[in-house]
């Protein structure tokens, strides 16, 4: 159901000359959500986000928020703002100075600004290192005074454009369940860019999967991963085989497949360990199968690649894809 306070994209088009990056997309962004556009490179999702920051033209359509149309208004006065990938802080100023920058051009006095930013940072638990210049900062660090700083104008929306990628994987996890806390505790919308399907699945309360310059499916992450519409969504979401059976195409997730005695004749090609799992993937005819397998299940009864094995499944588990 739409209120007032949403996000809109109305036949939203982004053109570079011949090129089309984002192709007369249609969605509405709840208010207070957290939404990840997932997608691969060159699908237009960085795109589509720049142009709901302003930081590039709408060849065609409109963006709306509140009712209005932000769509020809420059960035500051849209209620949004972003954050870089590169977080793009000011070497030679402080942590405090770095997250109060924004309010000192719009000319708020020094004692407000720099109580906004303290406020900020005490929320990202960086209210420590104020006084820190960003080289002294660690990445982790950094990208919480870049959030500190984008957060300080207090937006409606607030974009992040891939704002994990430059982090270790360990820092990475730990990051994203700030990021998520405060969404909650701030109650505004963070649409996030992002290339993983892991990031997107932990994070979101919509999932909008983009592909060719359009919206491919959006939904919550759970029916997203569970009922991929297409085969691309499919694939992409990884975690799935597509089979063609008896003329139709579904999509069936691995941990649905079982290795049993008997069931579709296959080869064992590749076997993987997971830790918690074993990906065995199985040649049947000329369509790969992957079975993800409970560790204590696989080694009661282990395969390597050549075996012969039989694969089955639950005929109410796979799912017709549209296309």
């Amino acid at each position: 159901m739409r209120t007032p306070n949403d996000l809109e994209l109305v036949h939203l088009t982004k053109r570079y000359g011949d090129t089309v990056a984002v192709k007369d997309i249609n969605h509405v962004f709840a208010n207070g959500t957290y939404v990840c556009l997932l997608g691969p490179s060159g699908c237009g999702k960085s795109t589509t986000l720049r142009m709901i920051a302003g930081h590039e033209s709408v060849s065609d359509g409109s963006i709306l928020l509140d009712g209005q149309d932000i769509s020809r208004l420059p960035p500051a006065q849209r209620g949004t703002a972003m954050m870089f990938q590169s977080y793009a802080l000011f070497p030679h100023l402080s942590v405090r100075d770095n997250v109060a920058f924004s309010l000192k051009m719009k000319g708020i006095d020094k004692t407000a600004r720099y109580k906004a930013a303290d406020d900020m940072l005490a929320l990202v638990d960086m209210g420590h290192l104020a006084e820190r210049l960003p080289a002294q900062l660690s990445g982790g660090q950094q990208q919480r005074v870049a959030l500190a700083r984008a957060l300080v104008t207090k937006p409606r929306v607030l974009l992040l454009d891939e704002p994990l990628s430059a982090l270790d994987p360990f820092l990475r996890i730990r990051v994203r369940g700030e990021l998520k806390r405060l969404q909650r505790e701030l109650g505004i919308s963070f649409i996030h860019v992002t290339h993983g399907q892991d990031e997107a699945l932990a994070l979101a309360d919509e999932v909008v999967v983009m592909n060719n310059a359009v919206i491919e499916q959006a939904g919550t992450a759970r029916d997203v991963f569970g009922a991929p519409r297409t085969e691309f969504v499919a694939r992409f979401m990884g975690g799935h085989n597509v089979i063609d059976l008896n003329g139709g195409r579904f999509a069936l997730r691995a941990d649905d497949v079982k290795l049993a005695d008997s069931g579709h004749a296959a080869t064992v090609s590749v076997v993987e360990y997971q830790g918690d799992r074993v990906a065995v993937t199985s040649k049947l005819g000329e369509t790969e199968v992957l079975a993800l397998v409970p560790e204590a299940e696989f080694y009661a009864n282990p395969k390597n690649p050549g075996d012969a094995v039989g694969l089955a499944w639950d005929e109410g588990r796979l799912h017709r894809l549209l296309a």
